[in-house]
């Protein structure tokens, strides 16, 4: 592991991460590892940073509300990574450094002379992260590829949906964000490997196969029975009752009593306990044959009921629902506020900011939220001076040239 001062908390706070790269795929990737402590030090092109300082629908104060959260725990420093002095400095890096993690189109780093050939002979316990659309290989590799090609590609796309629309997306960037979450995973087993081995390796995380991972047993329903799932709404086919039923209030409620003893509890809740002897919904296989007419029956009692009353006797009667949150009742819920899901972390223009908390919860060295994104260039100084020992005159140099980004005081 690098040697650095260890942040204060989590399990990662002794390992050194660079992060190259921009928008979600990469990043998201670096707030993980920064959730648990890892100091993380994002690169940036000086004057401009990541396009995703600029993202989002609502831009209060005329700032993004996504960059708070995918540069959390981060600093941020800016290098021009095309200039052969840029990218001597993110050599200088590498050698202080545990991870390199970049999600540039193949081939990029290469270009710039920081491929991991050669920047394991910098740091032979470097551990290369790489997450792109198709992989580092293959014909597709040098295609240009985001997360919803990514999402098409692993099969996602074709299975979201009501039956009656073209392939829907899920409402995020699940692509991104699975192979970002499988690259982080694969980075901690390379840094696991490192202790055994003394030798770093590449992790090399493909969108598409993040999402084919995902994808339960698709391919070999199709290999061995030649089946093709298709898209299906709110339920999955011959499982019932499983489905999202609208109440008295006009809001909808999410019931899943497919199993033959929460059926039957359902049944008693529904007051028609008659329905669990019934033999077109005695067994699972029959509730399955007649799940569009059960639904309606459960559908029928729910209208007659407001959601929380609903959930409310659902939950003593021991059947598993849940209402539909949006980002209001998320923030309400007793049940998160316990866990502390969601977390206010100070920030500079709003005073404060709410956003979900680190996840999972580690009993002895959890993670935590200590800051929001950082504004362009905000480390230029700890870093460029502290770390790499660049004289004033130095930087001075490298500023003027824009090389790297301008002190702190200039930039602010």
């Amino acid at each position: 592991m690098a040697t650095l001062p260890a942040t204060g908390f989590g399990p990662l706070s002794d390992i050194r991460v660079i992060e190259m790269g921009q928008l979600l795929a990469g990043p998201f990737c670096g707030q993980l590892l920064g959730d648990f402590g890892a100091e993380v030090i994002k690169i940036e092109p000086p004057g401009v940073g990541d396009p995703m300082r600029e993202w989002g629908r609502e831009k209060p104060h005329g700032r993004s509300l996504w960059w708070p959260v995918i540069a959390r725990n981060k600093k941020s420093i800016e290098v021009n990574a095309r200039e052969p002095e840029g990218q001597d400095i993110i050599r200088k890096l590498v050698a202080e450094s545990d991870i390199l993690l970049e999600n540039f189109r193949p081939g990029t780093m290469e270009k710039w002379g920081l491929g991991y050939d050669e920047l394991v002979k910098i740091n032979p316990k470097l551990v290369m992260i790489r997450v792109s659309g198709y992989g580092q290989t293959g014909p597709y590799s040098s295609k240009a590829g985001f997360g919803a090609v990514g999402e098409a590609m692993g099969g996602l796309r074709y299975v979201v949906g009501d039956p009656s629309t073209p392939p829907s997306r899920t409402g995020i960037s699940i692509g991104d964000t699975l192979a970002a979450t499988f690259a982080c995973i694969g980075g901690l087993m390379a840094l696991h490997a490192v202790k055994r081995t003394g030798r770093g390796q590449v992790v090399d995380s493909a969108i598409y196969e993040a999402v084919l991972a995902m994808m339960e047993s698709l391919v070999t329903e199709y290999d061995a029975g030649g089946y093709i799932r298709e898209r299906t709404g709110a339920i999955l086919p011959n499982v019932a009752p499983s489905n999202v039923y609208l109440t008295r209030d006009d809001r909808y409620i999410l019931i899943a009593a497919n199993q033959d003893s929460v059926f039957k509890r359902l049944a008693q809740a529904m007051g028609q306990p008659g329905l669990a002897a019934d033999p077109r919904y005695a067994t699972h296989s029959a509730r399955g044959a007649h799940q569009a007419e059960l639904d309606g029956i459960v559908e029928q009692w729910t209208k007659t009921m407001d959601a929380d009353d609903l959930a409310k006797l659902l939950d003593d009667s021991g059947v598993p629902c849940g209402n539909i949150y949006r980002a209001p009742e998320m923030l309400e819920d007793a049940h998160f506020k316990a866990r502390e899901a969601i977390v206010k972390v100070p920030h500079p223009v709003f005073g404060e900011l709410r956003m979900q908390a680190t996840f999972p919860k580690l009993s002895e060295t959890p993670g935590r939220v200590s800051s929001c994104g950082p504004q362009l260039g905000e480390h230029n100084d700890e870093i460029f001076g502290s770390l790499l020992k660049l004289s004033e005159s130095q930087q001075q140099d490298l500023r003027l040239r824009g090389i790297i980004g301008q002190r702190r005081r200039e930039a602010a």
